[in-house]
């Protein structure tokens, strides 16, 4: 994954995800530029993934053992 898109927030990385989407759905491209397009999407969404397991993983952590809510 590339490091610009390592350091993108969740919020951005969506956002930018969400654009490339559009465009590659919207066609219109070359296929260098589909291509180019799909493998950011990847990252982006890789990203993506990896913060919502970040955010699943604090929640986790601060629940309560054995998940009782007070």
């Amino acid at each position: 994954m590339p490091d610009e898109v390592v350091a993108l927030g969740y919020e951005r990385a969506r956002d930018e995800l969400a654009d490339v989407v559009r465009r590659l759905e919207a066609g219109g491209t070359g296929l260098e530029e589909s291509l180019a397009l799909w493998e950011r999407g990847e990252a982006l969404a890789a990203a993506c993934e990896r913060w919502l397991a970040g955010a699943r993983a604090r929640l986790d952590a601060a629940r309560p053992e054995g998940g009782a809510q007070g």
